[in-house]
């Protein structure tokens, strides 16, 4: 009986920790998510920037 005990407390020991570890990755990837989502709004921004230049400059041509 102890040694079911033990077994299973290791079992929740480890279930528990990998909880943790899975939680802090979590937190990782949704940093890296928000910093990823706001370089992609970042250089979207600076791509339809370039793309208004570019029709002013294509509309200064003549003909």
């Amino acid at each position: 009986m102890e040694e079911q005990l033990s077994a299973l407390e290791d079992r929740i020991r480890q279930a528990v920790e990998l909880c943790q570890r899975l939680r802090a990755e979590n937190n990782q990837l949704r940093q890296q998510v928000a910093q990823l989502t706001d370089e992609n709004k970042r250089l979207t921004d600076k791509i339809n920037d370039a793309k208004k230049r570019l029709q002013g400059l294509l509309e200064q041509i003549p003909e």
